[in-house]
């Protein structure tokens, strides 16, 4: 078997004459937005409907509103077992504001995502954050934006830095700028000097056990999720991801061999208009990709260097018409002598409009025992990708009826 492998499973030629009628119908419905699967989906339990087993685990009860606890028991991938803020207190963001960096005034959201509880936020209305600088999170924390329509827009972003147990769901993050930094507190026990953000919609600093699920974030001047300086523990889940360049960075520098211990699950997630690369680009570290409908990109899909370990399970790739970016993988930043021998697997993704995925190093015989089992998420049929993501991104919940 060649170590490095070109793997084509369904291609796509532009020319209508020329393709087959089964591709004409997916190309179809993929520019109409509307996967036979969607289309026939039945609606069950009062009117809910799940497509992926961490919505299943809570989507379709009536009581999500007076139960927000029950998500917690949901997570799946490397972020299995986190609980954020379960057990602790209710806390109601009531106040949008965010005009006092040392001294939070409480009912805003930097007053309680500084506190040292185990809180789980809430909102009392739909609103707009502006946030004037970076939020700095304490450990065992959910922001939960259930029955709300939250935005987190055109200020700084969400800083998950040396803290653990996170929840963050719900919610939309975009139009997300740099802070100038300056003095922040980032506990009710500490603050200090920040030099400038970057711009990241959220940014994990060192962080462990973080969900991300069914947030919707687009435009951020710097990445949209970045997992750096030996974060760990994470699953980015049922979420929408619009409208940017460089959008996520797992690993920051080849110095940083930290992030050797570094794992990440990508799963059930949209990556939709606008994006051009980094979905993600990841140094050192394993990543599991699954079950994700890649629908755009301009320049590739999945990147890395220093030889991180990343396996792509039951993915839809479609390709854009750029026939320069026809390929999901990159790994320029390293001669093929030593990218040959990285273990880069593609298995049961579909390829279409001419997309391939360019395999290397050991075939994948499975999870060894260095993974706890339970941890992993079984991938499903790729051919079932526009329904698992259906709902990807923040959802319409309502109380008493299942969202």
């Amino acid at each position: 078997m060649k170590i490095a492998e070109k793997v084509a499973l369904d291609t796509y030629n532009p020319n209508p004459n020329e393709v087959t009628d089964h591709l004409n119908k997916q190309v179809k419905e993929v520019i109409e937005g509307m996967n036979t699967t969607r289309r026939s989906l039945k609606r069950y339990e009062g009117g809910c409907s799940v497509s992926n087993p961490i919505d299943r685990c809570w989507r379709c009860r009536q009581d999500w509103a007076t139960n927000r606890f029950r998500l917690a028991d949901c997570s799946m991938g490397f972020a299995r077992g986190v609980t954020g803020g379960k057990g602790g207190k209710i806390y109601v963001v009531t106040d949008s504001s965010d005009s006092d960096l040392l001294n939070p005034k409480p009912g805003t959201l930097r007053h309680a995502l500084i506190q040292t509880e185990p809180l789980w936020v809430i909102f009392a209305r739909s609103m707009n954050i502006r946030l004037q600088q970076e939020l700095i999170m304490a450990s065992h924390k959910t922001i939960d934006g259930r029955g709300t329509n939250v935005h987190i827009a055109h200020g700084a972003g969400l800083t998950v830095q040396f803290v653990q147990n996170i929840i963050i769901h719900g919610i939309h993050i975009h139009d997300i700028v740099t802070g100038n930094g300056g003095m922040i507190r980032d506990s009710v026990n500490h603050y200090g000097f920040r030099t400038r953000s970057d711009g990241d919609g959220i940014s994990i600093f060192g962080g462990s056990r973080v969900w991300i699920d069914h947030v919707s974030i687009s435009n951020c001047m710097d990445g949209l999720v970045d997992a750096i300086m030996g974060s760990t523990g994470i699953t980015l889940s049922n979420s929408h991801f619009t409208n940017h360049n460089e959008s996520f960075l797992f690993g920051a520098s080849k110095a940083h061999t930290q992030d050797k211990l570094m794992q990440i699950t990508v799963a059930f997630n949209h990556f939709g208009k606008g994006l051009v690369q980094r979905l993600p680009r990841v140094r050192y570290g394993f990543v599991h990709v699954v079950n994700n409908d890649y629908t755009h990109w301009l320049k590739y899909a999945i990147g890395g260097s220093s030889n991180p370990t990343i396996i792509s399970q039951g993915n839809r790739f479609i390709a854009p018409p750029n026939v320069f970016a026809k390929e999901v993988t990159k790994r320029d930043y390293a001669e093929e002598s030593e990218w040959k021998n990285w273990q880069w697997r593609s298995e049961g993704d579909i390829m279409m409009n001419g997309a391939f995925f360019v395999q290397s190093g050991p075939p994948f015989k499975g999870f060894s025992s260095s993974f706890h089992r339970e941890n992993v998420i079984d991938a499903e049929s790729a051919t079932l990708v526009g329904l698992i993501t259906r709902y990807a991104g923040p959802l319409d919940c309502k109380p008493n009826k299942p969202c």
